[in-house]
């Protein structure tokens, strides 16, 4: 949900995860998202974001951008491979990535994201319920190893995420085939 000024706000959607319609909980106080995150496992923070990047940075600049938060975040977990995933409208992947992640899948390995500009949308299913995290520049996201999700970038697309990695092949999805993710209302993205 877009804020006065036309910026996304974080903001967290507790619904069943057969009746998507049937809201149980929406909130934008983050200590609330991060409580609610936190009684099913999923750690979210907060942290500083405000690196002015031009849309089109590349990876490299990014991650400079960054470093800081980079090496404290490898430090405490000791990820063995590092990338930026940045998307906007006109981007030649924009449409493929979005049907890729908007499929349910887990991971073997934990997945972390840092989000440093734009946003979208984490649906993450566990114990009969559907939580949809809308993150924003500044929020780091810990989905657990083997949680059901998918991630909605929009049908426009922008934002900026650093991924971190156990692996040294980075992002492996398992999908699980099942539809759930068009049962649920799709992003329209920031300011839409």
């Amino acid at each position: 949900m877009p804020s006065a000024g036309g910026h996304a706000v974080t903001t967290l959607t507790i619904t069943p995860d057969h009746r998507p319609d049937q809201v149980l909980l929406h909130s934008s106080d983050f200590a609330t998202i991060q409580r609610e995150l936190a009684a099913v496992g999923v750690p979210m923070e907060r942290w500083r974001a405000d690196a002015q990047l031009a849309p089109d940075a590349d990876p490299a600049t990014v991650l400079k951008a960054y470093e800081g938060s980079v090496a404290a975040l490898n430090a405490k977990y000791g990820f063995q491979s590092v990338d930026v995933v940045s998307m906007h409208p006109e981007h030649e992947q924009a449409q493929a990535a979005r049907g890729k992640f908007l499929a349910e899948h887990t991971h073997a390995d934990f997945e972390i994201r840092f989000f440093v500009d734009g946003a979208g949308v984490f649906y993450i299913r566990t114990g009969g319920k559907v939580y949809q995290i809308l993150c924003t520049a500044g929020d780091l996201i810990e989905v657990p190893a083997d949680t059901t999700h998918w991630f909605d970038m929009g049908p426009k697309p922008l934002f900026k995420a650093i991924r971190f990695f156990t692996r040294p092949d980075g992002w492996v999805g398992n999908f699980t085939g099942d539809p759930i993710a068009k049962s649920f209302p799709e992003y329209a993205g920031a300011g839409v």
